[in-house]
């Protein structure tokens, strides 16, 4: 009964947290608002009894990644973001799509998860494993991600950027 209270209470931390993000006129406030999420996050890892799960969450993600978030939201010295008015395309197929996919998400959730007990150690745990599962078997995905990551930061970084105006040249005689 305890661990599905807390459950349920990191998992409304976390959906709080991600509403926090979405709503927040600020770039680094939503970004702290993604380290909030990242730490209910690994809460739910360790009721779930991942702890190696957890560690990696708080250390790699809710640690290092958002540091470098901060640093380019610093370094592109974003400010206030400005509202716009709101698309009637969007809102006549957002509000549609987005009720038929979570509604379709959720029965696929409660109809064809599988809720039946695994045995202990019948999934790979230890991080030695998974050091070898990640680095061995799933290196491409690893490394395409890295790269997609990557590729992601300096698309943002010149977009971002703002070209200096043009100066005409003095003549120098």
């Amino acid at each position: 009964m305890l661990h599905l209270t807390l459950f349920l209470i990191f998992g409304a931390i976390c959906v709080a947290g991600a509403v926090n993000l979405l709503v927040q006129r600020h770039p680094i406030n939503s970004a702290l608002s993604l380290v909030v999420v990242m730490g209910s996050l690994a809460g739910e890892y360790l009721l779930l009894g991942a702890e190696f799960v957890a560690a990696i969450q708080v250390i790699i993600y809710a640690g290092a990644i958002m540091v470098l978030f901060v640093f380019v939201i610093m370094l592109l010295n974003a400010g206030e973001e400005e509202r716009a008015g709101g698309s009637r395309v969007a809102l006549l197929l957002g509000v549609p799509g987005m009720t038929i996919g979570s509604l379709l998400m959720a029965w696929v959730l409660l109809e064809r998860s599988g809720t039946q007990s695994v045995m202990m150690g019948a999934l790979p745990g230890p991080p030695k494993i998974i050091g070898w599962l990640l680095f061995h078997d799933f290196l491409l995905p690893f490394e395409v991600t890295s790269v997609l990551v990557l590729i992601a930061i300096m698309g943002a970084v010149v977009l971002a950027s703002h070209p200096e105006p043009s100066q005409p040249r003095k003549k120098v005689d």
